[in-house]
């Protein structure tokens, strides 16, 4: 059904917005051609005496214009001055664009392209400048007519050309994806075989602001007993991390045989591998398409770090702080009072061995070490070690040790406030 309108008894700019209120809900679609929809807004114009108006009356307008024409706001902007310097100019408005007579004539022919795909594949895609001279060679020295169109080849537009569908149809090559040939560290999951001394470690970002990095956290867990120590670095540099990974080692209380981490560099390199190797720890890798390989130091990030020290940015240089924070309350409280989830594999009706964690698993990284070493499963540092652990747990209840390690977080971020206020 199309509905023709008389809009020439709108005479004022209150019936305008009257009308604007009561059609809000209607929707106008333009069926004439641009002539039409032209002749229009120059009528609504010419009877408003839109240069006279004042900044209200003309807003009200073009709202007007949009909702009954169509056009966009931008594009009416655009007719209202053409109408304007048209109407000075006594002419009306009109389309002042239209498609071109005849496309563009084609410079470079099929034949060009695949010249340029045979001198490319014989030169293995050297870069653009060396083809053109390669090219104005062909003509000008060798005299290979062929190469005539070629030898005025630009090299911006010769790489046009390797885009263009023709070029790629020709040249379309696929390549095998290389494996990684690092011989640092052994790609294969840790298998501690229910011995305590096997970790996994992981970095953490701690968000960017204004293009600066904040600092990062550094998990490292122990896959059995669940034995955590968090650190904390400025940078994820060698300079910086090498000093904080014989920190987090030096605070196991028991001797450490493996290190397991992902691919990235800040791990596997060789000022990291000679410092396991010092230490006589075996290095270890994830391996490809194996997610599961470092999912414990993973989940720890989002459980542990996350949790506590949140997602928005920290400066480098409250890194220290926080490793005073860390070394003092935070790992303490970890590992002496903070109970962790243990599981425990059953073969379900089905025969699949699934993973079940039950009430009787609950249990602290410490008690976790205490069975450990009723089972033999545990080599400690020193042999007070686990003693001294024991003693350290009942000097308070877990609840006075996670408020203590509580009022130490809340005053280190407060010392991050005050220091950003100063600033």
């Amino acid at each position: 059904m199309v509905i023709n309108m008389d809009e020439s008894q709108l005479r004022t700019i209150e019936q305008i917005e009257q009308f604007l209120a009561a059609s809000a809900e209607v929707a106008f679609t333009a069926h004439g051609d641009d002539v039409e929809r032209y002749a229009h807004i120059s009528r609504v114009l010419k009877r408003f005496d839109y240069p006279r108006c004042n900044k209200h009356d003309r807003g009200v307008l073009l709202r007007y214009l949009q909702h009954t024409s169509g056009y966009s706001r931008a594009q009416l902007t655009r007719l209202v001055k053409q109408w304007h310097c048209n109407r000075l100019a006594s002419t009306p408005l009109v389309k002042r664009y239209r498609a071109p007579a005849a496309p563009f004539a084609r410079k470079y022919t099929a034949l060009d392209v695949e010249l340029l795909v045979e001198m490319d594949k014989a030169h293995e895609d050297v870069c653009g400048p060396a083809v053109t001279h390669l090219l104005k060679r062909a003509f000008f020295d060798y005299g290979d007519a062929r190469y005539e169109r070629l030898s005025k080849l630009s090299s911006s537009h010769l790489y046009n050309l390797r885009k263009s569908v023709g070029y790629q149809r020709l040249r379309m090559s696929f390549t095998k994806t290389h494996t990684v040939c690092n011989s640092i560290g052994v790609r294969k999951a840790p298998t501690p075989n229910g011995r305590a001394g096997f970790v996994r470690i992981d970095s953490v970002h701690q968000g960017d602001e204004d293009g600066m990095k904040g600092v990062y956290h550094i998990t490292c867990v122990d896959s059995i007993s669940q034995w955590q120590v968090q650190a904390c670095v400025q940078g994820i540099s060698e300079a910086f991390l090498l000093p904080v990974l014989e920190l987090v080692i030096a605070q196991f209380p028991f001797v450490i045989e493996g290190f397991h981490s992902d691919n990235g560099s800040e791990y596997i390199n060789h000022k990291v591998a000679k410092l396991l190797e010092k230490l006589r720890i075996e290095q270890t890798k994830s391996r490809s398409r194996q997610s599961n390989d470092n999912a414990l130091a993973e989940s720890k990030n989002a459980s542990v770090v996350r949790k506590h020290m949140g997602y928005a940015h920290i400066p480098k240089k409250h890194a220290k702080p926080i490793n005073t924070f860390y070394q003092e309350y935070f790992n303490p409280w970890l590992n002496l009072h903070r109970p962790c989830m243990f599981a425990t594999a059953v073969v379900n009706a089905k025969g699949k061995v699934v993973k079940v964690y039950k009430h009787e698993d609950v249990k602290t990284p410490l008690e976790a070490v205490v069975l450990l070493n009723k089972l033999g499963l545990v080599k400690f540092k020193t042999e007070t070690m686990l003693a001294d652990l024991l003693v350290q747990a009942k000097q308070q209840t877990d609840l006075a040790a996670a408020r203590k390690m509580q009022q130490a977080k809340h005053e280190l971020f407060a010392s991050f406030a005050k220091q950003k206020q100063r600033a």
